[in-house]
């Protein structure tokens, strides 16, 4: 249950998070495989349905192997999720997915996980006019607002001004900042946002989200694409260009990718197209790496 697409035509976000947290932890091998100074008596295997809170995220996080605490330890953390929506994210790949829609599941599925092992967590959406800003909770009722909140966007505009971004970087909070984009910016507005996360939260984990048809330019013939932020369109021979495309896109790949793990990012690429389970691993590894 971790395909996009599947998940997407649930029509129903908090039944699509379910399924596909849980369904990601039930799909791991378990295992009762002996460790170095570990007691496996204080464990059993995670089955779908346990309670999220009792699961050891620390042993996860190394092996793979989802079990289940016979007794409480308190490693909660607070979980800010950072979603870009500006109108670049509005685009469709192949499977008829937006970034925006996929970035919904993820950001749910992550809300949902997070909030079931009893972490604080909370909500930025990035509007060119402003932010829609749900503070992180831990009570019951923080993820339904959480999925509403997503539920509710639609993406247009390009990225917030610094001024509007003011308030978010303003606050102190020792936290794991999660952010959803495609990265496409003009003058590094992106960049220069989670640069001042970093110093108020300390750890930043960056999704690069693109299309599968972007990455790998699937498009045939004539066409003519539009800048959905500014509206410019150019028309070209989709296979004339296919390859300068691909050198100029790789080259930006990893320009971006250096670039943000110079700043201290953990930076991870994700595909429309690809399930989510990559999203949640490497969650699960951060949120280890400090909780």
């Amino acid at each position: 249950m971790l395909n996009p697409e599947i998940l997407h035509a649930l029509r129903n976000l908090p039944l699509a998070a379910k399924q596909a947290a849980e369904g990601f932890l039930a799909g791991q091998h378990l295992s009762r495989r002996k460790g170095v100074g570990m007691e496996f008596s204080q464990y059993r295997p995670y089955q779908p349905g346990d309670d999220l809170r009792r699961l050891d995220w620390r042993l996860a996080a190394r092996s793979d192997r989802y079990y289940i605490r016979e007794s409480e330890v308190d490693t909660s953390v607070t979980v800010h999720l950072l979603l870009d929506a500006s109108a670049s994210m509005n685009h469709q790949d192949d499977n008829g997915l937006t970034k925006l829609a996929y970035s919904r599941l993820v950001l749910a599925a992550l809300a949902y996980l997070a909030q079931n092992q009893g972490d604080a967590v909370g909500l930025t959406i990035l509007h060119p006019n402003g932010l829609d800003h749900i503070p992180p909770r831990a009570d019951a009722r923080q993820l339904p607002r959480l999925f509403h909140a997503l539920e509710s966007v639609a993406a247009s505009g390009s990225f917030p001004t610094t001024s509007t971004l003011a308030p978010l970087t303003a606050r102190r909070q020792r936290a794991i900042t999660v952010c959803i984009s495609d990265l496409y910016e003009d003058e590094a507005e992106i960049n220069n946002l989670l640069t001042r996360l970093r110093v108020a939260s300390g750890e930043i984990m960056l999704l690069h989200l693109l299309a599968h048809n972007e990455l790998h330019f699937t498009y045939r013939g004539t066409v003519t694409f539009e800048d959905l932020e500014t509206g410019r369109t150019l028309q070209l021979d989709a296979d004339q260009q296919r390859e300068a495309y691909q050198e100029e896109l790789q080259t930006w790949l990893r320009t971006t990718a250096q670039e943000a793990r110079r700043q201290g990012f953990d930076y991870h690429q994700l595909d429309t197209a690809e399930p989510l389970d990559r999203a949640m691993r490497e969650f699960l590894r951060k949120r280890d790496s400090i909780g």
